[in-house]
């Protein structure tokens, strides 16, 4: 999938507007200029102050485009030759000093093509950027199957919505199949490797029956594209006939709200992360029309506030038990940033569902690891 990233365009003929930047520093600018200005005539008819003009276009220059800095120089230069010209006894220096105003415009005007090519180039990347993560992280929901589902993307940076974060919802002829991971780093090159287990993912998610070969699969992908110190760590969750199944590679556990209570949903077994060879053991619960499942990464258990970690279980209920899971997510991105006072330590990646009950369409069958339980 391409995407284009639009770029405003001007019709012909007509001038670019000031923008918020151009007009703080004209604006400041004009300010200086005026008060040199009252300086110098409070002090008589003497021009002593003349110089101080040339501080007016490098004023200018700290937000405003270099044509408004040539203005701004232009007016000061002006104003500093009305002021010397008036000046009996102005000789050589008041011709220096015009100069020297002179000079700092142009130094002013080409310190503001340099620094707005540079805001210029930053704001492409991080459009760029942001191009890159929605390729990445493309929007799940609101129905996934028999699941209502949500997903969301805290940055911690705010300057940049990128990071290695992963997640995804598929409804596959194995039921609904989730995944959510975290790759070791950050940058483009956490971004490459989450989109090389995305892809993956969206590929064998269709392919196998079982979970676990889907779990190996992504293993083999994540072992053939990274170092040996590279790792992603990822919980895969599936929901098929009711049966909610999760294999677990290193990752925080799902969090289970049901009634009231907020159960986590630690792996049957331990295992290593994905491109370690993790050998994992699947948990399997049976769920109730309601229920909900939360699936984050280790950002979100690693924010805090003067050393005391955001209360997520505690507060699990309360915030996402209520309203959609768009909703409840909303409401949980909300109590957090508070919580961290706008700063965090990590990206964060969260997909909420709510398993809504058997649906009106062609039934999943049951995963043959259930049939025997099916009548305990």
């Amino acid at each position: 999938m391409l995407f284009r990233v639009t770029m405003p365009t001007l019709t012909p003929g007509r001038r670019r507007p000031l923008s918020p930047g151009s007009r703080a520093g004209l604006g400041a600018a004009l300010v200086l200029l005026a008060v040199v200005s009252a300086v110098e005539l409070a002090d008589g008819p003497h021009a002593h102050f003349v110089g101080l003009l040339a501080a007016v276009p490098f004023l200018a220059a700290v937000f405003a485009f270099w044509q408004t800095v040539v203005v701004v120089g232009a007016l000061a230069t002006i104003v500093g030759m009305v002021f010397v010209g008036v000046d009996p006894v102005q000789g050589m220096s008041g011709v220096v000093n015009i100069v020297g105003v002179i000079v700092a415009t142009g130094i002013a005007a080409a310190g503001a093509t340099i620094r707005q090519r540079q805001a210029d180039r930053i704001a492409e990347l991080q459009r760029l950027a942001a191009v890159a993560q929605q390729a990445v992280l493309r929007p799940i929901g609101p129905q996934v199957g028999s699941l209502a589902v949500a997903g969301r993307y805290i940055s911690a940076t705010a300057a940049a919505d990128i990071g290695g974060d992963l997640y995804e919802a598929l409804d596959t002829p194995y039921g609904v199949r989730i995944i959510i991971g975290d790759v070791r780093g950050k940058g483009l090159d956490a971004v490459r490797l989450a989109s090389i287990v995305l892809g993956s993912y969206r590929h064998v998610a269709y392919e196998r029956a079982d979970l676990k070969a889907v779990a190996a699969d992504l293993d083999r992908a994540v072992a053939r594209s990274v170092g040996d110190e590279d790792f992603v760590t990822a919980a895969l969750v599936e929901e098929r006939g009711g049966t909610l199944t999760i294999v677990n590679c290193g990752h925080p556990a799902p969090l289970l709200l049901r009634r009231g209570q907020v159960i986590s949903l630690e792996p049957a077994a331990p295992a290593p992360p994905l491109g370690f060879m993790p050998e994992v053991k699947a948990r399997v619960e049976r769920l109730e029309p309601g229920d909900r499942l939360l699936l984050f990464t280790d950002g979100l258990g690693e924010a805090r506030q003067d050393g005391e970690f955001f209360p997520t279980a505690d507060r699990a209920w309360r915030l996402l038990g209520h309203g959609t899971v768009g909703d409840g997510l909303a409401s949980l991105e909300t109590a957090l940033v508070d919580w961290v006072h706008g700063r965090l330590e990590d990206d964060i990646a969260l997909v909420l569902l709510e398993y809504t009950g058997p649906g009106d369409g062609p039934t999943v069958p049951m995963p043959s690891w259930e049939v025997g339980a099916a009548g305990s």
